[in-house]
This record gives structure tokens, C-alpha cells and sequence, in this order.
């Protein structure tokens, strides 16, 4: 069995109760992800910042995850017939961005 212990040092903002208690009811590490992405926001996904407001305004990443996976669809198939198109629109979209897809 494992042993987590949470230190803080009051006082503790509205946010932060949240994320303790999520701690405190969950051992599931995807449900605390999950609320953690829900309190913080999801940031950017090709940038430095990892908290804030989303770059995607369009769709909420947990309830619209059928249109993550339909774009991810689209998003593979134009890459196979048209690499030109996609390197084309990912330059002008990133701009000095794309060092974050190397990893």
C-alpha cells in the first residue's frame, strides 16, 4: 500500500481546497488529472505555459473528446495525401512554436 502525505500552509484559496480535496477522495490518478485539468484551465498544448485559458475556444477537451479524435482523424489523412498542405498551414499556425514538437 502506498502512503501520501499533503502539507500546506494556510491559508488556502478556494482552488486549492479543491485540489486538496480531489486528493484527499481519489486515488485515481486519470480523475485527478481530469479535475486538475478542469481547475486550471488546459494552457497552451505547443507553448511554455501549461495553465490559462485554451488556445482551442471551440470545443471543452472532456466533453467534446469525440471531436479531438475526429480531428485527429482528419488531422492523419491530410498528412498522407497532402504533406505539402499540412507543413504549409503547421508553419504559419506555429510560427517559432514547432521546437516544442521536438521532444
Amino acid at each position: 500500500a502506498s502512503v501520501c502525505l499533503l502539507l500546506y500552509q494556510g491559508p488556502l484559496g478556494g482552488t486549492a481546497r479543491q485540489r486538496l480535496a480531489t486528493m484527499r477522495e481519489s486515488t485515481d490518478g486519470f480523475e485527478i488529472a481530469r479535475k486538475d485539468l478542469e481547475l486550471r484551465g488546459p494552457g497552451e498544448f505547443l507553448g511554455a505555459r501549461q495553465s490559462g485559458e485554451a488556445m482551442l475556444r471551440f470545443a471543452n477537451l472532456e466533453s467534446d473528446q469525440w471531436l479531438v479524435e475526429q480531428a485527429r482523424n482528419l488531422a492523419l489523412e491530410l498528412l498522407k495525401d497532402d504533406p505539402a498542405t499540412v507543413a504549409a498551414h503547421l508553419q504559419r499556425w506555429l510560427g517559432q512554436k514547432e521546437e516544442f514538437l521536438r521532444v
